[in-house]
């Protein structure tokens, strides 16, 4: 028996599955997605949920329960020595994100002050805007990028998070999401009921569920559907791994994973149903509307929302709402990033309280490029999100390697109540072994850098922002280091 710190309940695990799960993409890419796609995109984005995330979920939930181990020890168990390096990637990948995750942590935290500042301020943000029409994005540009208070803000949310989990599962990481995810909620629902009481609003959510068949035919809405499900419900991140190698022996596994699973999607619902309703009832026309969800992911949180509220009255109080919201979402996903870390350092033998000090050193350290450059930020953003593709991938290749039917009925099956059939399980992961596949191979031929590989001076264009030359190059560099270093990690992590 295992003698391993566990959540002292099945909500425990469960909070911890949407604290982990509900995070900032499900509060401005899910809006700015159904938005410009609406019903026709979150139709594909359900249907994505059940064939993708769900059975990869599973797979991850089942390993971590087993082997109760971090990352690179349960995967390493559960694939087998040859292939420990794959546990060592998924780790590293994920923690390439929580490292400027938590600078998008504090950047909701500073803009919630400022909208602090503007309830406070005498002279309305509206009328500010009116005689200096790019201050949102001047404040934008100006926070993020050598900002001396952001960078203090990120070491201060890394060491809220390190302080938490340094007291543990049951005491630190359960008792903080019994705050958290029921705040986020609330703080959702009351924006949604503001935003539909505005005039024209309940167009925005007719448009959010109008179903275009048209839409169909475009394949970039189908890779959308896929990754945003992908990267909000966190499958394949390892993360779940990390949360279920604390879960109680007799843990429903099926159960759990889809009420995590659904629960980050009534989240990213509910959010929808807060902007996009604002959206339309503040803008002159419906092109405007779309235009403003159009307008990419960082521009319509901190500089579109801010602008948005300033139009009506007490916009100012309901902008530090949605803020201080996505602040909570942020920061419930972080700390399931920082206790992978943590999961892992005490794998190699150290106690709990030195491995959560390393780790805050560590996320200082490695988290203070992307808190001093924006290029930086997106340079990860781009390199370890799209990584994200290769680690489900090793996940799917470890599930069928083990024997996909073995490994629902021996680990999956054996304590849930609620069993899906065998077929589905199966079928879709073998689907998604060509998906992720083509997935990686899509989005480094979308031309997102002007030299994908070697600049106008034939040379390897390794410090593009979002050349694929960076993309391989560091993966490379992990890879070849989880590949040289592959049988002392199994050894220190596995056995």
């Amino acid at each position: 028996m295992s003698t391993k710190e566990q959540f002292s309940s099945r909500w425990g695990i469960i909070l911890a599955s949407l604290g982990m799960a509900i995070g900032a993409g499900n509060l401005w890419r899910f809006p700015r997605l159904a938005g410009q796609y609406g019903g026709s995109f979150i139709l594909l984005w359900l249907f994505f949920l059940l064939i993708w995330s769900i059975p990869i979920l599973l797979a991850e939930f089942s390993i971590g329960k087993k082997f109760k181990k971090g990352v690179v020890g349960s995967f390493a168990r559960m694939a087998g020595k040859r292939y420990t390096f794959m546990g060592f990637f998924i780790t590293v990948c994920t923690l390439g994100i929580a490292f400027y995750y938590s600078i998008v942590t504090a950047w909701a935290l500073r803009y919630f002050g400022f909208s602090i500042e503007t309830i406070l301020n005498e002279t309305p943000l509206k009328t500010r805007l009116a005689e200096n029409p790019e201050l949102l994005e001047t404040f934008w540009l100006s926070i993020s990028n050598g900002n001396t208070i952001t960078i203090v803000l990120y070491i201060l949310v890394s060491l809220g998070g390190v302080m938490i989990l340094y007291r543990g599962i049951s005491g630190g990481l359960e008792k903080a999401n019994r705050i958290l995810i029921p705040g986020l909620f609330i703080m959702l629902i009351i924006i949604s009921a503001y935003s539909l009481s505005l005039e024209k609003g309940i167009l925005g959510l007719e448009y959010m569920f109008l179903i275009d068949i048209n839409h169909f035919k475009e394949p970039r809405i189908w890779i959308e559907a896929l990754t945003q499900s992908a990267w909000s419900t966190g499958a394949g991140w390892g993360l779940m791994m990390t949360i279920s190698s604390y879960a109680r022996q007799k843990e429903d596994v099926t159960l759990n994973t889809f009420i995590g699973a659904f629960g980050n999607n009534t989240a990213s619902i509910v959010a929808g149903m807060a902007i996009l309703p604002a959206v339309f009832a503040l803008s002159p026309t419906e092109g405007e509307a779309i235009t403003y969800l159009q307008s990419g992911s960082q521009s319509l949180t901190f500089t579109i929302i801010p602008k948005l509220f300033s139009m009506i009255q007490g916009g100012a109080i309901l902008a530090s709402i949605f803020f201080f919201a996505l602040f909570l979402a942020a920061f419930s996903s972080l700390l399931p990033m920082v206790e992978l870390l943590i999961s892992n350092i005490i794998d190699l033998g150290i106690k709990r309280h030195r491995a959560s000090i390393y780790a805050f050193v560590l996320f200082v350290i490695f988290g203070f490029p992307s808190a001093y450059s924006l290029d930086i930020f997106s340079n990860q953003d781009w390199v370890w999100g799209v990584g994200l593709l290769v680690s489900g991938l090793f996940i799917i290749f470890v599930s069928i390697k083990h024997g996909l039917l073995d490994m629902k009925m021996s680990m999956i099956d054996v304590d849930s109540d609620f069993k899906l059939s065998d077929k589905y399980y199966q079928y879709c992961m073998l689907f998604n072994l060509p998906v992720a596949l083509f997935l990686i191979y899509w989005w480094m031929s979308q031309g997102y850098s002007e030299y994908p590989w070697f600049d106008s001076n034939g040379n390897w264009n390794v410090l593009d922002v979002y050349s694929n030359a960076s993309i391989i190059t560091q993966w490379g560099i992990v890879l070849l280091a989880g590949i040289i270093l592959n049988y002392p990690l199994y050894k220190r992590f596995a056995q």
